[in-house]
């Protein structure tokens, strides 16, 4: 069995959007089934990541398209295009930005590779035309690259499955773009075409199903997940000082306003917390955030690092006293599991989460006993939770119990994968 799976990030991408698809790529094979990866020729990637490329199967067949990026020709006009081109994500946008955003926002529907739907269709035709193929997958965002899974079931009859790696509508950042009425109307009906026209849809998380199962009864949950069975790194130690870690972006929508507020309270009620504090932050940071929250409050033991290669990244999870999980404060927050949740929860450190106390991260945080989640308004737990923490940190020290965790190894979410695949060509 053969499937062509459509999609825009792969390595050298970096970031969290490469590694779902990567990870079943790296699997499928053990299943019986052999992928065939179509992508961009010349992508646009924020974030270069090489290490990711040794996760590729030897031999898989790879599929070259070119494409045109809009976001090359932006790139040209700004210095910190990767934070800023997402206008959103400034919190003092220049009227050059605002203007950017709202071209981006209304004429390039469903996103800036909107592009790429008919030369890539094109591609895929002729592909099929000489080597069979049992179904194609897309995965999105970005959501054009359903159009082209829905354009090649419509003119070819292939069974498509369309992956939702997050959410379109209800992405965290949808609320707080400068949509037209009109733009808004044509984002909910393409998703609403796409979802019901699709022979099977994935999700990742059950908030997320809920939304799309009055389009379409095809509907599968497939978490992300980690890789790997880790091995234990006799020189790796925790974190001398009681480190709470975040890693990942951290924008102004995902701000934890209240965690910075606890964490000054109690260095201002105890010197020696104030001391023995660590505040570890990975990844791109808001500006805002470092000037407003963290540089004002004279926390005294503060890391600031740039992206970090995923290998690196997890070295840091895995010395964390404490790790941070923060999800947008928006509209769909309960759908929301960020990718890292999982890696988390493999590096068997205690997991503080800033999300809805309802939602489906705070589900696994409860079925694991990982860690807990946070209401982003509920200041006194918050205070609470840091409180009982680091009091373990300083008696017997912080540790999760043991738990079994199979069921999020990329391995065994493939091979569910698998089954669905299986039962959507039979």
């Amino acid at each position: 069995m053969k499937v062509l799976i459509v999609t825009y990030y792969w390595p050298p991408a970096g970031g969290p959007g490469v590694q779902r698809w990567l990870k079943f790529v790296k699997y499928l094979r053990d299943f019986g089934i052999e992928p065939v990866v179509f992508t961009a020729e010349n992508p646009y990637y924020p974030t270069i990541d090489e290490s990711l490329s040794k996760d590729i199967p030897e031999g898989i067949e790879l599929i070259k398209c070119p494409i045109f990026e809009p976001n090359n020709i932006v790139a040209k006009f700004k210095k910190s295009e990767a934070q800023k081109s997402a206008g959103f994500l400034d919190p003092n946008p220049s009227f050059f930005s605002k203007i950017l955003l709202y071209i981006r926002a209304n004429f390039f529907i469903p996103d800036a590779r909107m592009f790429w739907v008919k030369p890539a269709v094109k591609k895929i035709k002729e592909y099929v035309s000489e080597h069979h193929i049992d179904a194609v997958i897309t995965t999105g965002p970005p959501h054009s690259l359903h159009l082209i899974g829905k354009k090649i079931k419509e003119d070819l009859g292939i069974k498509w499955l369309a992956d939702f790696r997050d959410p379109w509508t209800s992405i965290d950042y949808f609320h707080l773009l400068p949509l037209t009425k009109k733009a808004k109307k044509k984002h909910f009906l393409l998703e609403e075409k796409v979802v019901k026209s699709a022979d099977s849809v994935l999700m990742v998380s059950n908030h997320a199903k809920k939304k799309y199962e009055k389009f379409n009864t095809e509907i599968n949950v497939i978490t992300n997940g980690f890789d790997t069975e880790e091995e234990i790194d006799e020189n790796l130690v925790l974190d001398t000082k009681f480190s709470i870690t975040h890693i990942g972006s951290m924008n102004s929508e995902r701000n934890p306003k209240f965690l910075w507020e606890v964490l000054s309270e109690l260095s201002s009620e105890s010197d020696e917390f104030a001391s023995d504090l660590e505040i570890k932050l990975i990844g791109k940071l808001d500006d805002t955030i470092w000037h407003e929250e963290i540089e004002k409050r004279n926390f005294k033991n503060v890391s600031r690092l740039p992206y970090v290669p995923h290998n690196e990244a997890k070295k840091h999870q895995k010395s964390a006293q404490v790790l941070l999980i923060v999800v947008n404060d928006y509209p769909s927050a309960k759908e929301m599991i960020p990718g890292k949740t999982f890696e988390c929860l493999q590096a068997r450190r205690p997991i503080l989460a800033f999300a809805p106390e309802d939602g489906d991260l705070a589900e696994i945080l409860e079925e694991t006993k990982a860690g807990v989640a946070i209401d982003f308004l509920n200041k006194n737990k918050a205070k609470s939770e840091i409180k009982r923490l680091y009091k373990e940190y300083k008696t017997e020290g912080l540790k999760v119990s043991e738990i079994d965790l199979k069921k999020f190894h990329r391995k065994s979410l493939t091979e569910k994968l698998s089954l669905i695949i299986k039962d959507l060509t039979s």
